[in-house]
């Protein structure tokens, strides 16, 4: 008796399986878009700078504000406003072209009380924009446009 082999065995359809998995993984790697990863390091490198500075103000117990700079021809991209002059924390952005805008204020304020006020910051470079909000209570989380976190 003949046996006839009708279609793929188990074995080589997972193969193709496994093939086409690592090939769209390669290809949505290559999609991503630098503006949107510069933007994202940007978020989360003033997030942690905010943490720095409000525990630093906690701890001296005074105030300390966060200000963005509208010029860009100034060396000072943006300033933390009420730091000892022994913590010198960053005044400039690590891409070019990132701006930043605090939503109904001038300033972040950071400190030195525990709550703080629920308070956003949209971040913009390009077309692409991210932002940076805090309850008051917990520490700045990087959002969506929509506030959604990410």
């Amino acid at each position: 008796m003949r046996h006839r082999r009708r279609g793929f065995s188990l074995i080589e359809l997972l193969v193709v399986v496994v093939l086409i998995a690592i090939a769209s993984a390669v290809v949505s790697l290559a999609l991503r878009d630098p503006a949107a990863t510069q933007l994202e390091h940007e978020a989360a490198r003033l997030a942690a700078l905010f943490e720095a500075a409000r525990s630093e103000a906690r701890a001296s117990g005074t105030p300390v504000f966060w200000e963005p700079r509208a010029d860009p021809a100034q060396d000072v991209e943006f300033r933390f406003v009420g730091l000892p002059g022994s913590i010198e924390l960053p005044t400039r952005w690590l891409a070019t072209g990132v701006t930043a805008e605090v939503i109904g204020a001038n300033a972040v304020l950071l400190g030195p009380e525990p709550l703080i006020g629920a308070q956003r910051i949209v971040l913009r470079l390009d077309a692409r924009s991210l932002a940076l909000a805090t309850d008051g209570l917990g520490p700045f989380v990087v959002t969506d446009d929509a506030g959604l976190p990410r």
